[in-house]
């Protein structure tokens, strides 16, 4: 059995203050190996807690949201905290350390988008290659060309397997709009469980992943087209 995978982010503020989480991966499932504390998940982590439309799972087998649970922690150590207050965040992995001198809800973002994929919601299944090779502080442009090139190679494996595939992406928008609606979700669930913002913009960030997605497709990603030369493809 492989050793999990882990991420470690810390958070240094100016006043010397610090936070450190440490997620561990999975690298049969890819899915989070939680963590063993004292806290005591609230009511907004309960599955029925204003649970998402699009949420396949029934609270008869399963009592509480995977994501809420595994945020859960982080929201508790952040909900009084300002989202535009500064700080240094660090992701060390095995490979490589990371460092962006950046604000909380940046670094907040970074580290929700790998537990929110990694958590064993059903909806975020398609995310979990991309916690694999996970990159801290990903741009917009940076997020969209790993997410249409990962959704491509799932494609080759499908065709390899079956035959079938979805080359032209025409699956992609539904694919996330059901994660738009679970980045929403989550965010009204953590509304009544933070004094400021931090998280709750956190959460935005995410999404705003999936409203440019759209909009890249509707021009055929064009903001991508110039970093490869098709002519030469032959």
């Amino acid at each position: 059995m492989m050793s999990p995978l882990r991420y470690e982010y810390d958070f240094s503020f100016v006043t010397g203050k610090k936070k450190t989480f440490v997620t561990y991966i999975d690298q049969d499932t890819l899915e989070i190996i939680p963590h063993s504390h004292e806290l005591q998940p609230a009511q907004w982590t309960q599955l029925s807690y204003r649970q998402c439309p699009c949420c396949p799972l029934v609270p008869a087998d399963h009592s509480h949201c995977p994501i809420a649970v595994n945020l859960f922690e982080l929201v508790s150590a952040f909900r009084a905290i300002a989202s535009y207050e500064s700080c240094r965040v660090s992701c060390r992995t095995a490979e490589r350390t990371v460092s962006k001198e950046t604000n909380v809800q940046d670094g907040l973002s970074s580290i929700m988008g790998l537990i929110m994929a990694t958590s064993g919601c059903p909806v975020m299944e398609i995310l979990k290659p991309m916690a694999r090779f996970h990159l801290p502080f990903a741009t917009i442009d940076e997020a969209m060309f790993r997410s249409v090139s990962v959704y491509l190679l799932r494609q080759y494996f499908i065709h390899l397997e079956s035959g079938s595939s979805d080359f032209h992406l025409a699956k992609v928008r539904a694919y996330y709009s059901e994660i738009e609606k679970v980045n929403g979700g989550i965010l009204e669930r953590i509304r009544g469980a933070s004094e400021l913002d931090a998280d709750r913009n956190a959460i935005v960030i995410l999404n705003c992943l999936a409203q440019f997605l759209y909009l890249e497709l509707d021009d055929n990603l064009q903001s991508l087209r110039h970093l490869f030369d098709t002519s030469a493809s032959s």
